[in-house]
């Protein structure tokens, strides 16, 4: 039972929903989806509504949308619905904290079934944080045979 008012703040944020557009190794059927996103409810396919550079990036040949709207094409994805903790953990997952890792930020997305527009979290790279890209600007990541997911590396 919630006692307090800081008690029930602290539910309120604790239960709050975020949607995370995730475009490369989250989705379903692809490397990550039951470590990270299995538990989370899935929305449905979105695609950008700005054109994004997705590129197949870094040492270990790593899905990466670079945060340069305007270039690329408009992305095709998936959202899915996760709260605080979730988010947290994907934080921590995409290394949010480490100059290498992706940064969270807010891109504007919509639906492909019924193009219904919304915002979603979304993990990007700057250009200047990519020491290698290894392909020209995606619409959607096709799982790439050469990623070394973190088992192999």
């Amino acid at each position: 039972m919630i006692d307090s008012h800081a008690e029930l703040a602290d539910f309120a944020t604790a239960s709050a929903r975020h949607r995370v557009f995730v475009y490369g190794t989250l989705k379903r059927g692809f490397p990550y989806f039951d470590i990270a996103m299995r538990t989370h409810r899935f929305v449905g396919r979105f695609l950008t509504r700005e054109r994004y550079p997705l590129v197949i990036a870094g040492a270990w040949y790593s899905p990466t949308l670079i945060f340069e709207p305007g270039r690329g094409h408009r992305v095709i994805g998936e959202v899915f619905e996760v709260d605080t903790a979730g988010l947290a953990h994907l934080d921590d997952f995409e290394g949010t904290d480490s100059p290498a890792g992706y940064r969270r930020t807010t891109i504007a997305v919509a639906a492909e079934a019924d193009k219904t527009e919304s915002e979603a979290w979304a993990y990007v790279k700057d250009r200047a944080r990519i020491d290698v890209i290894h392909s020209q600007m995606l619409a959607e990541y096709p799982l790439d045979p050469r990623y070394l997911p973190a088992s192999k590396r």
